[in-house]
């Protein structure tokens, strides 16, 4: 319990610390890593709910290059800045502060999707999960969803963060945060508790 109260407070801190810096949009900084495509609202709805799937694929990989690991790396870390895709609206409501690093962290899991399709032992997994996308995308009629960041393009090399001063005007992100805030005094205030009382034994 100590030790996973202790990574959260930890991967707290990493985010508050990353937060102080000026928000980054690829438009505006550096090009000196690999381009990932823009992907629509629409779109992302439906690699959201395959992103375990894709991801898992991709892990287990064999033939891939530096440019597939590179944007790989950036999926997964644009995931953590995003809060791993717990913040509610973060992927359906455009007005959520959290939004735009969705935007990120799920047109790199795209662009890992689409990479796979060349590999010739991932090839054929790949394509069964590009086409399940295609009959959800056109089922739940979202081809043609845009939003504000649907025509924006990202890089590797740019860390999309969450609007952090927008948090307060998003109730459904400031309860989340709220909550887990709560959650996490919880914890420490026990843990505290329960170290004293060893400490007296």
């Amino acid at each position: 319990m100590k030790r996973s109260l202790l990574s959260i407070w930890f991967g707290l801190a990493l985010l508050v610390a990353g937060s102080a810096s000026a928000h980054i949009r690829s438009g505006e900084g550096s090009h000196a890593g690999l381009p990932v495509a823009e992907i629509s609202h629409g779109e992302m709805a439906v690699i959201a709910d395959y992103r375990g799937r894709i991801m898992d694929l991709a892990s287990r990989a064999v033939d891939t290059n530096e440019a597939f690991r590179r944007v790989l790396n950036y999926a997964e870390i644009q995931y953590s800045y995003c809060l791993w895709g717990r913040m509610p609206g973060s992927v359906t409501d455009e007005e959520s502060p959290f939004n735009e690093c969705a935007h990120a962290y799920l047109a790199a899991t795209k662009a890992v999707l689409l990479a796979m399709r060349d590999m010739p032992q991932e090839a054929a997994a790949a394509a069964e999960i590009i086409s399940a996308v295609d009959i959800d995308m056109v089922r739940r009629g979202l081809s043609l969803v845009t939003c504000r960041f649907s025509g924006e393009g990202f890089n590797t090399a740019d860390i999309v963060r969450p609007h952090w001063g927008e948090i307060p005007l998003h109730p459904a992100s400031m309860a989340s945060l709220t909550g887990l805030a709560a959650i996490l005094a919880a914890g420490y205030f026990a843990l505290r508790r329960v170290l004293r009382v060893q400490s007296s034994e």
